[in-house]
């Protein structure tokens, strides 16, 4: 008989967790699931955050539409509650300040998330403050699952670090709730990508950056762009902010316009392809997944549609072969490069002086 574990970790799932797995596995929307279960889509969505406490009646219903015995729900729901008192008694204030070493809090007062020449405990306030939690054990319990996912798919040579992925992710969900949208429309999205394609011929991102936030909000997409803290390699993210407004997240991280465009078409990809309550992050440190190939293939057909595909393999290697196959694409050269880097065709060293490159401004 295996001995009782002493692992205790530092975070919590709440049952909604793997309500939402399930969920995501066998393609149910949280609408179909609030209908199958009686509840409000509002109801539905409070019990997946881990707001709602499965009662027995409750967890009845939920083997009769998910399967798994309902004593399997009250336990879930029972060794949450557990641990969340847990850490509580094992978090005391006085271990807060260490939280703080998690977090790229210079780089967040140089970017201007955090105001300057704060102390120590105004640090802490402001920290809480931005990400809108009372105390540090609240935050695990908030970005638990980014923490986790972030933890276990890092490569141990150049992980990303959790709090600056959780810190890039918050200042970009408050940048994308005071965008105002349209409502979420999949059709008019996809039908947009192709005139945000020709975007991609403009060369100052102070041209073309608002019109595509522009094209995309009347979609339903707030397009946000943060600069990535030390620490966090991440390149994009999306998740829904509400039923009817997605975040599509960009990190600008390799300052060049190949991958700032694959990154934004792979991102519109999960918006169009996958759950609307996941959240897609993408990084070196993020482990390959069925999503991930499929986002990747979106973004390569829309930047090459398929009429283009032979084209694309028989290209001469030269500057002049490459310019004139991105005009009949209507794509910006650098994206041709990156996408015959991307199948083999030519070596990642080469032909890079057509890709445009960006630089941060103060």
């Amino acid at each position: 008989m295996p001995e009782k574990s002493d692992f205790h970790p530092n975070w919590v799932s709440a049952p909604g967790d793997t309500i939402a797995d399930i969920l995501e596995e066998r393609n149910i929307s949280q609408l179909e699931f609030a209908q199958q279960i009686g509840l409000t889509l509002e109801e539905a969505e409070e019990l997946l955050k881990g707001h709602t406490t499965i009662t027995i009646e409750l967890a009845r219903q939920l083997e009769g539409v998910l399967d798994g015995s309902a004593a399997f729900w009250v336990n879930r729901e029972s060794q949450y509650r557990d641990d969340l008192s847990r850490l509580h008694r094992e978090v005391p204030t006085a271990n807060h300040g260490k939280w703080l070493d998690e977090l790229p809090v210079k780089d967040m007062t140089k970017f201007g998330w955090l105001a300057p020449f704060l102390s120590s405990a105004s640090k802490e306030a402001a920290c809480l403050q931005f990400f809108g939690v009372p105390d540090a054990t609240t935050w695990r319990e908030t970005y638990h699952r980014v923490l986790q996912t972030t933890a276990f798919r890092a490569s141990p040579s150049f992980a990303s670090q959790p709090g600056a992925i959780a810190a890039w992710l918050r200042q970009g969900e408050l940048e994308g709730e005071s965008i105002d949208c349209g409502p979420w429309d999949d059709d008019r999205f996809q039908s947009a990508l192709s005139g945000i394609r020709r975007l991609t011929w403009r060369k100052n991102p102070k041209a073309f950056v608002p019109e595509l936030q522009k094209r995309c909000a009347a979609c339903g997409v707030a397009v946000v762009i943060v600069r990535s803290p030390s620490g966090c390699r991440a390149s994009g993210a999306t998740r829904f902010l509400s039923p009817s407004k997605a975040l599509l997240l960009l990190s600008f991280r390799y300052l060049s316009d190949d991958h700032f465009w694959f990154s934004f078409f792979h991102e519109a990809g999960h918006l169009l392809l996958h759950s609307k309550g996941a959240l897609f992050l993408e990084g070196p440190d993020v482990a390959a997944s069925k999503e991930e190939q499929e986002a990747n293939e979106f973004a390569a057909h829309v930047l090459v549609p398929d009429e283009f595909r032979a084209a694309l393999l028989k290209v001469r290697p030269e500057a002049r072969d490459i310019l004139r196959l991105a005009k009949r694409l209507g794509v910006s050269p650098g994206l041709v490069v990156g996408q015959l880097q991307h199948i083999g065709r030519i070596g990642p060293g080469q032909l890079n002086s057509l890709k445009r490159r960006f630089r941060w401004t103060q």
